[in-house]
């Protein structure tokens, strides 16, 4: 039977793709084959989603649309290496390779293609929110990408929440903010559930309140098509609480932290694919 969508590597991101897919009928669980090193690791996705499993990632060479890698960016060349062995240095029908993406964090279209340089490819850097289907995924084009390729890249990540188009100058950038930012949220949604305790709130109750609060926040933002900052103002009343808090916030470098967070993590994004 014949494999369309081949996936190296059966991580956190890895299976996140897999399950919306198979859930809202992209691939069917037969069209798929899922190369992992760890057995216990095979054995989960087998059990769970009905793929095919292998730990050979020249086998995932055959697939005939999309292949899909989802390792760490170290482990790039030797998982080329195992693929182009199977393709061939030149293969005599490239035209018939599937489409490359990766999700590799830093490395660039110009290393991959150097790489798989018979076939089209796409740089792409989804979150962990995709997880649950709410994530947001960032896709560059490479040369040869046409607008048929481009489209099958939208579908697999629009099964795992929004997805916006790019260019490749900016992904270490999209790494920096969307792809590190699930990290930054969580810090901030503990340290609303300390603040809560502090103030004596229970801790279950503190946690609910702070994730709420977040996720309802965010959800305003998103239905009412706002600025946040005037979210912000409609909440500060003169005199009131909010502005102490922000007070607070602002002598605490709060947003000049959030800032060069996101700087930090671009500058690392830059320096994995170097």
């Amino acid at each position: 039977m014949s494999i369309k969508l081949g996936i190296i590597g059966g991580g956190v991101m890895g299976e996140a793709i897999l399950s919306r897919l198979i859930a809202q009928q992209v691939y069917r669980p037969d069209d798929v084959l899922v190369s992992d090193p760890q057995a216990q690791r095979r054995e989960v996705l087998r059990q769970l989603y009905g793929v095919r499993v292998t730990s050979d990632n020249g086998a995932a060479a055959e697939a005939l649309e999309v292949l899909l890698l989802a390792v760490k960016p170290q482990a790039l060349q030797a998982v080329a290496s195992s693929l182009v062995s199977k393709w061939g240095a030149t293969p005599p029908h490239p035209e018939n390779l599937p489409l490359v993406i990766s999700i590799l964090a830093g490395v660039s279209l110009r290393k991959l293609e150097a790489v798989f340089e018979h076939q089209p490819v796409i740089r792409a850097m989804p979150n962990t929110p995709a997880t649950v289907g709410a994530g947001i995924s960032a896709i560059a084009p490479g040369k040869t990408v046409t607008p048929k390729h481009l489209e099958g890249a939208k579908t697999i990540f629009g099964a795992v929440g929004d997805v916006v188009e790019v260019s490749e100058s900016l992904m270490d950038a999209v790494t920096g903010l969307s792809g590190s930012g699930p990290a930054y949220v969580a810090m901030m949604i503990e340290a609303l559930a300390d603040g809560g305790v502090a103030a004596g709130l229970p801790r279950a109750i503190a946690s609910k309140l702070a994730l709420s609060t977040v996720w309802g926040t965010a959800q305003l933002l998103q239905d009412k098509q706002i600025h946040p900052a005037q979210l912000k103002d409609q909440v500060t009343s003169p005199g009131g609480t909010t502005i102490a808090g922000i007070a607070k916030l602002e002598r605490a470098g709060f947003r000049s932290a959030l800032i060069e967070a996101v700087q930090a993590a671009y500058r690392r994004s830059q320096q994995l694919g170097q």
